[in-house]
């Protein structure tokens, strides 16, 4: 019996220290990714880059989205991720720099998302953290919120009803909050050992909290 022990005190160690590795190095590599993001909007933004449009920024997120899950278990998988968020960071550039040129005001919305982004980040991750909750529970209502999320996208493309934009800019960013905590709660409950992909998740979470919140404000700051 107290070597069964004493070989269970051992595993659940490693199980600590690997939740922890796995924090540590997505935690940086959120920090770089963002970081490198947000270095390629000002560059976008500072030379009047045009946004590429709608249809080159969906093939070119989902192309390097599936290119970092093809490379996620190799070195070529930090390259494709900073690929990844170097082209995000560069479809924001004309978008800040549309709202910048608004004036002080433009500049002010773009603070207030920023720090609201952070606090609703630093937020939710401080809960899973503190509480070490499981949050799969959470798996049903987001598959169900994905598909009321994917049918409004799909119905504001035809309607653009500025209404419907802004509830599905709200409905992104509930998405995005429950993204955020299951992929928190499954990195500390062993679900996801993989930082790669972990830091993609949470990035991508973060610009879709960003990107809503800069048009929600945007909306009621009367530009639109």
């Amino acid at each position: 019996m107290s070597n069964q022990a004493h070989i269970s005190t051992a595993q659940r160690g490693e199980t600590v220290l690997q939740t922890n590795k796995v924090l540590r190095n997505t935690y940086m590599l959120l920090g770089l990714t963002l970081a490198f993001s947000a270095f390629t909007a000002f560059i976008a933004a500072s030379m009047g880059l045009p946004h590429p449009g709608f249809i080159i920024t969906l093939v070119g997120f989902y192309g390097l989205l599936f290119l970092v899950h093809k490379t996620a278990n190799s070195a070529a998988g930090l390259v494709s991720v900073f690929a990844l968020t170097g082209f995000m960071g560069y479809t924001l550039g004309p978008i800040l720099g549309s709202i910048s040129a608004i004036g002080p005001a433009g500049d002010q919305i773009i603070m207030t998302a920023l720090g609201g982004t952070a606090l609703t980040f630093f937020a939710l991750s401080a809960y899973v953290l503190t509480t070490k909750k499981d949050m799969s529970f959470l798996g049903g209502m987001m598959t169900a919120l994905f598909v009321v999320v994917l049918v409004a996208f799909v119905a504001n493309i035809f309607m653009n009803v500025p209404a419907l934009s802004l509830t599905l800019s709200a409905l992104f960013i509930l998405f995005s909050a429950g993204a955020i905590l299951m992929q928190t709660s499954a990195i500390i409950h062993g679900g996801e050992r993989n930082y790669v992909l972990a830091t993609v998740t949470l990035y991508v979470s973060i610009y879709n909290i960003f990107v809503s919140l800069l048009h929600i404000l945007t909306a009621f700051g009367g530009d639109e």
